[in-house]
Formats: structure tokens, C-alpha cells, sequence
């Protein structure tokens, strides 16, 4: 257990998580009196000390280097008390509430926990623990004065803390919905075995009390839960923050594939006074390319406009109406099928163009109906009838 190959896990989730909290520090300075943002701060300070210090390689050489036996104990348990208030304020600031019931729920968990801090630094220094403990230091020093108490008090204000969490999270969690939603049921759990870990390690010191050893809760059972908790608190506090930047580049992915049709129909008219940048869709952000694309096909809608016919249209919205859809859908239908004949003419004869009072073309709010209307079979069909009219004309 003291092994450097023992504790890499613990230094490689403490250096992310104090990475996370530098990055949150130009934020913290412009925005020094955002609680929230400070708890958050806390949190993750909090939560990255203790896994440095956590690591049994550190609780040796924090023992070695101060000189007093058993030192990392109450630096450790100082930062789980930390880690725990943290937790709870930043549930607190983070749930929507009135301004004032906030600020007083804040200032009394700020209070209740730097009162727990303080003392139990002072009932470690009123105890006594010569011998030192790496792993078993709840168990070995369960009937010790004041280090007994001071046991107690830590394992008792990280459960009260994270019940608490656990509680307020699983309501919150009925009342939205999404990604914040994902990330509070992940919360709930996670908080809720740091409560087990909390209360497996109290039977054990309980156990000393009564006479009996079941050491093994503490330094077997207890210490593969920190995993699971730590692995659920990532994700419940990332899923709020990454959701819905995920779900809007979902939504332009699919908006993207969805223009693909149209794209593919007039990716190739030729649009005078438009400039065209090359965006290669693997070094593009998908927001840029969306707009891109969109901008690109307004232009070739607009250059086809002196190519498109009003009787086309009117054909095709007929057309759609006999196939018993909606006046709408049949617009957006005779649209489709109106510019695509507009690209063959525009093709085949460039002398050709319809009077500018008469050209007809609309620029649609919408382009992804009218790129999903090109799979319409009134416009495959009527596009192959009017095919063969423009080869035969463009060979008189």
C-alpha cells in the first residue's frame, strides 16, 4: 500500500482535478463574488488535495517530513471535511431558490463546517497517536481519547454532507429535465456510496467500542467504493456543463445530413458575385460548416431564380395535392421540384431564362423540408418528364 505504483491512482485523479481548478481560476477573479463558482472552486481544490494527500505514499512522507506520527491523519480528514462542505454549498448555490433562503442555507453550512474543521484539528492535538497507521488508522485508534472523537466527527460530517447532497439532488432532479437532469442522477448515487464508505468504516470503529475486530471494513471493504463515487461525481458534474453543447452539435450533425440531398442537387450551380470558401468538413467545426453550407445554397437558390418556371410549380404542387398531403408540404414539394429542373435548364440552356416578373423562386425559412422534399416521387417523377424536354431542346 505505500508502494509509488499504489498511489499513481490517487496522484493522477488529484493533478485533474487541481488542473480543472486552474483552469476555473481567470474566471474566479473576474467573478469573485459568484458563490457558486467559488464552491466550485472549493470543490475541486478540496477533492484534488485530498487525493494527493490520500495516497499512501504521501501519508508516509508527510509523516516523515513533519516529524509527529500519524500527521497526514488530520490532514486528510481536514480536507475530506472541506471536500464535503464544498459539495453541499455548491448543491446549494446551484439549485434554483430564493436569493435570501440561498444565502442563509450557505452561511450556515460555511459555518457548521469550519467549525468541524477547527475542531478537529484541536482534537488531534488533545489526543494521542504515537504509532503509525497507513491504512488502519480508524480502527487501530477507535478507542482512543479525543482520536476517537475526532474519527467520528469526520466520518459523521462527510455522511450528513453527502446525504444531504444525495437528497437534494434526487428532488432537483424531478424537477428538470435533460442533461442536468442525467447529471443529478449520476450525483445522487455517487454521494450516496461515499455514505455507505462513511458508514462501513463507522461499524468498524463501532466494532472496537464493543470488543470485536472487523478491521478489514476499513482497509478491505471501504476503499474500492471511492472509485465508483468518484467515477459518478465526474459525470454528474460534467454531463450539465458538456450536455447541451453535445446536444446542439447533435442537432447541426443532423441538420447537416439532413441539407445533404439539397447540397448534393446544387452544390455545383454556378453563383456569380457569391464567394465561395472551401470548407473541408474534417477541420471545420460543424456550427461553421452548417453556415456555410446554408449560405452557399441561398446563393444557388437565388441564382436559379431566372430559371424557374411558375407553370413547373404549379404542376408539381397539383401533383403533390393528388398524393394527399397538406397544402404546406405540398409547397415546399413543388418548390423541390421547381429548382431542379431550374439546375438542368440553367445547364443546358443558358440563353433561356424566364422574365424577371415572372420567375417565382421563394427564399424558404426552412431548407431542411425542401431537401428532404427531393426524395418526394412527385419530384423524381416530374423531373423525369422534364428531363428529356431539355436534352431534346438543347439539340434543335
Amino acid at each position: 500500500m505505500t508502494s509509488e505504483s499504489g498511489s499513481l491512482g490517487f496522484y493522477f485523479c488529484g493533478l485533474i482535478l487541481l488542473l480543472a481548478c486552474a483552469l476555473k481560476i481567470p474566471a474566479l477573479v473576474r467573478r469573485r463574488h459568484d458563490m457558486l463558482l467559488r464552491a466550485a472552486c472549493l470543490l475541486l481544490f478540496a477533492a484534488g488535495v485530498q487525493m494527493f494527500l490520500a495516497a499512501p505514499s504521501s501519508i508516509v512522507a508527510l509523516n516523515r517530513l513533519t516529524g509527529v506520527p500519524n500527521f497526514a491523519a488530520p490532514t486528510v480528514y481536514s480536507t475530506t471535511i472541506a471536500f464535503s462542505g464544498a459539495s453541499l454549498l455548491l448543491i446549494i448555490n446551484w439549485r434554483p431558490a430564493p436569493h435570501e433562503q440561498t444565502r442563509h442555507a450557505s452561511r450556515v453550512c460555511i459555518t457548521a463546517y469550519s467549525l468541524a474543521l477547527v475542531v478537529l484539528i484541536a482534537l488531534f492535538w488533545a489526543g494521542r497517536a504515537p504509532v503509525e497507521q497507513v491504512t488502519l488508522f480508524d480502527a487501530y485508534y477507535a478507542n482512543t481519547p479525543y482520536i476517537r472523537e475526532m474519527i467520528v466527527l469526520y466520518l459523521v460530517a462527510q455522511a450528513v454532507a453527502m446525504m444531504a447532497a444525495s437528497i437534494m439532488c434526487w428532488r432537483w432532479s424531478r424537477e428538470v429535465q435533460g442533461s442536468l437532469r442525467a447529471g443529478l442522477r449520476f450525483l445522487a448515487p455517487g454521494y450516496l456510496i461515499i455514505v455507505c464508505y462513511d458508514g462501513i468504516r463507522l461499524v468498524a470503529v463501532v466494532s472496537r467500542w464493543m470488543g470485536h475486530d472487523l478491521d478489514f471494513l476499513v482497509d478491505k471493504v471501504s476503499p474500492p467504493l471511492a472509485a465508483p463515487s468518484a467515477l459518478l461525481g465526474s459525470i454528474g458534474f460534467v454531463l450539465p456543463l458538456a450536455g447541451p453543447r453535445l446536444s446542439e452539435t447533435a442537432r447541426i450533425v443532423r441538420q447537416l445530413k439532413q441539407l445533404t440531398p439539397l447540397w448534393n442537387a446544387l452544390r455545383h450551380v454556378p453563383t456569380p458575385g457569391a464567394i465561395r470558401a472551401s470548407l473541408p468538413w474534417w477541420r471545420t467545426p460543424p456550427a461553421v460548416l452548417l453556415t456555410g453550407r446554408r449560405t452557399a445554397l441561398y446563393d444557388a437558390i437565388h441564382a436559379l431564380a431566372p430559371y424557374c418556371e411558375p407553370d413547373v410549380r404549379e404542376s408539381a404542387f397539383r401533383a403533390a395535392l393528388r398524393e394527399g398531403v397538406d397544402e404546406t408540404t405540398a409547397a415546399v414539394t413543388a418548390d423541390a421540384a421547381m429548382l431542379l429542373i431550374a439546375r438542368d435548364r440553367q445547364r443546358t440552356t443558358q440563353d433561356h431564362q424566364v422574365d424577371a416578373a415572372e420567375a417565382s423562386v421563394r427564399r424558404p425559412s426552412d431548407l431542411v423540408p425542401l431537401s428532404l422534399a427531393l426524395a418526394s416521387p412527385v419530384v423524381r417523377d416530374l423531373h423525369a418528364h422534364y428531363v428529356p424536354q431539355q436534352k431534346a431542346a438543347r439539340h434543335v
